[in-house]
């Protein structure tokens, strides 16, 4: 079993279709692997928090005394409120990425400017203390307001940088915390490849999240690429890698006991990843 659950997550939601009716699944990532995929009908400070606490209740099941000690969001202030509501102790992290996306959305057609924004972005992300990137985001503002041919939107998000500053520097107390929610979207990117082909949700929800959870476990069991394997002591899946054991050198087999566990855990692919 690991040795602990995984301390450093993401959360994040990804939009989707519920008998034609948008929707919104609640997902948790940590250390490669899907930790929670739940069916939220709104994207609201309640119902997010009702997803989310499906993953909270099952990680608590193996381990009364679980806490995350980060999680990295988007920045959306009802994820945020569902996450401290369920982890009171939790530090939140602001992911730098949408920081970035969100600049990149506003001056696409401008690809000269936008490349020169990125570089300038990712410079004051890569700063090495809380202090450098305080500075080189302070230098980036002063860039900004003195070139006169920056759109006022951009200008204004520039600007606006100032006041989630300590958000995003307090990821520099928690050297393992995801700065950004690339692992993530990884696997959210997954979901979705499935969730187009099948044309999404058309039938109760019960079946929807059992669908997600299906879709969660062939994620956290399936082999990796081989040439990402260069030699036998390699970890051959994500939930090898997290938990440090396989139930069986066959990548289905382990699957398969792994979710049946005599009828014990087979509805839940999160008490077999979690630990």
């Amino acid at each position: 079993m690991a040795k602990q659950s995984p301390p450093q997550l993401l959360a994040d939601e990804k939009h989707s279709w519920w008998l034609g009716e948008k929707v919104y699944v609640a997902t948790t990532v940590g250390e490669g692997c899907l930790l929670g995929a739940e069916l939220s009908e709104t994207a609201g400070t309640e119902n997010l928090q009702a997803a989310y606490a499906v993953f909270a209740h099952e990680a608590r099941e193996l381990n009364p005394d679980y806490q995350p000690q980060t999680v990295n969001t988007d920045g959306w202030e009802a994820t945020q409120k569902a996450w401290k509501n369920l982890f009171s102790g939790v530090t939140l992290i602001l992911c730098f990425l949408h920081t970035v996306l969100s600049i990149e959305q506003r001056c696409r057609s401008q690809k000269s400017l936008l490349n020169t924004l990125k570089d300038k972005l990712w410079d004051v992300y890569h700063a090495c203390e809380p202090s450098q990137f305080v500075e080189r985001l302070r230098n980036l503002q002063v860039w900004a307001i003195n070139h006169n041919t920056l759109p006022e939107v951009i200008l204004d998000k520039i600007l606006n940088l100032s006041v989630k500053a300590s958000q995003f520097t307090i990821a520099y107390s928690f050297p393992d915390a995801h700065r950004t929610s690339n692992m993530l979207d990884r696997l959210m990117n997954f979901h979705d490849r499935l969730l187009v082909s099948m044309q999404y949700f058309h039938g109760f929800q019960d079946s929807a999240n059992l669908a997600l959870r299906s879709m969660a476990i062939l994620w956290n069991f399936h082999p990796f690429g081989r040439r990402s394997q260069t030699n036998s002591t390699d970890t051959v899946s994500p939930f090898e890698k997290l938990n440090g054991f396989s139930y069986h050198p066959n990548w289905l087999r382990n699957f398969l006991i792994a979710s049946s566990m005599n009828g014990k855990g087979g509805g839940s692919f999160r008490k077999h990843t979690i630990n």
